[in-house]
């Protein structure tokens, strides 16, 4: 059986300290890389240390342990010797234990009268006193550094999502020569990701992703301040019209509120917008033809749908769930009529699984109002991918 050397008589000099062992143990496992350790290095070191007869390991108690081949084979789970001398010396090149060798080799113990081991030759366990502050204090920095390894790829990942969103939500309105180098740029930095990354790429890759972001925010502003100043030249237009024609206010009351009659022409002399009558020819367009293409609107409603109002309603709840900003809906409504932006809307719900960007199709279908190229009869009885190629 294994026994430890006797304190007294021992030649190895070593601080008259103590650290419990599996402690210890733990946190060479953490620190591992550190020393230069693997799981079978870790594996041996247990065995070892099973051995030792206290959960502290102290000069008090000794230090060295001399099992044989056989008993430390057999604790490692049946580990070839040959393996393990490999593994041994691994443990002491590290400087985790130490060996102290007999004259011949051999591990044994030398006893007194009573039984007490006065000389033991083995492997010490001296370099685990003289360097306890050394493990811990690289233990601690090697859980810091894998915590911060794990918050880093967790921004990193974020990130990676929210700019894969955007991409997928292309609005109608980009500059396909800006969104196609960008989406490049985007594929570039994440194929490129190392699978064993440090920290250091990790916040280089993080800081192109976070560039990109923001080139792709500065565009996307850009794009809806052009739009809200057209929009806003176009409604002052209108008003301008509308305060000086009563009779041209009637027609356009009527326009929005029969969805059965033809739109009448709408002329702007700056902004050259127009509503031609082909933008709303409702041959039998009525809301019963609404709920029956899209009848999913109707799981927003309060009640029943039984009129205009009713789906006009579900449809401001709809468009905030869709993300569909209120100056879109506003400026829908004031162009097509409150009655056919809804029945708009319950189309692009209907179709929201291929439809990226709610917002920007309901502009996109605004802006083939405002050409006189909408028919809402055909719209309805239309997909998503048909109309952004023909319109309607």
């Amino acid at each position: 059986m294994a026994r430890i050397q006797n304190p007294a008589t021992s030649s190895t000099s070593c601080k008259a300290t103590s650290v419990n062992r599996w402690a210890i143990y733990k946190q060479l496992c953490v620190a591992k890389s550190v020393f230069g350790l693997n799981d079978r290095c870790l594996a041996v070191l247990s065995a070892l240390l099973s051995f030792y007869p206290e959960n502290d390991i102290s000069a008090k108690t000794g230090l060295v342990v001399f099992p044989s081949n056989r008993q430390l084979s057999l604790r490692a789970h049946g580990m070839p010797e040959s393996t393990l001398r490999r593994h041994l010396a691994s443990l002491i090149d590290a400087g985790v234990i130490a060996r102290r060798d007999s004259p011949n080799g051999k591990r044994y113990a030398y006893k007194t009268e009573t039984g007490a081991v006065e000389e033991a030759f083995g492997f010490s366990f001296a370099p685990l006193l003289t360097r306890a502050k050394e493990i811990e204090a690289a233990a601690e920095k090697t859980q810091a550094e894998t915590k911060l390894l794990k918050r880093t790829r967790e921004r990193l990942t974020l990130q990676r999502r929210e700019l894969a969103q955007l991409y997928d939500a292309t609005p109608p309105e980009v500059d396909p020569k800006f969104w196609e180098p960008s989406y490049q740029q985007f594929r570039a930095i994440v194929d490129g990701i190392p699978r064993r990354a440090s920290i250091a790429e990790l916040n280089d890759i993080l800081d192109n992703l976070t560039a990109l972001h923001a080139d792709i925010t500065n565009h996307m502003n850009s794009l809806n301040d052009a739009t809200e100043l057209s929009d806003n030249h176009a409604q002052n237009e209108r008003h301008y019209n509308e305060s000086h024609s009563e009779s041209f206010y009637e027609d356009q009351k009527e326009q929005f509120i029969e969805l059965k009659e033809p739109a009448q022409k709408l002329s702007h002399s700056d902004s050259g917008l127009s509503l031609a009558n082909k933008t709303h020819q409702h041959s039998s367009l009525d809301l019963d033809m609404v709920l029956r293409t899209c009848p999913d609107i109707r799981d927003y409603a309060s009640g029943h749908v039984s009129s205009w109002r009713d789906l006009s309603d579900a449809s401001r709840i709809v468009a905030k769930f869709l993300g569909i900003a209120q100056s879109a809906y506003h400026d829908a409504a004031a162009l097509m009529g409150q009655e056919n932006t809804s029945a708009i809307i319950a189309w692009i719900l209907q179709r929201n699984a291929r439809i990226r960007s709610a917002g920007g199709y309901l502009r996109f279908l605004t802006q083939q109002a405002q050409s006189g190229r909408l028919s809402i009869y055909r719209l309805l009885m239309s997909d998503p991918d048909q109309v952004m190629r023909s319109g309607c």
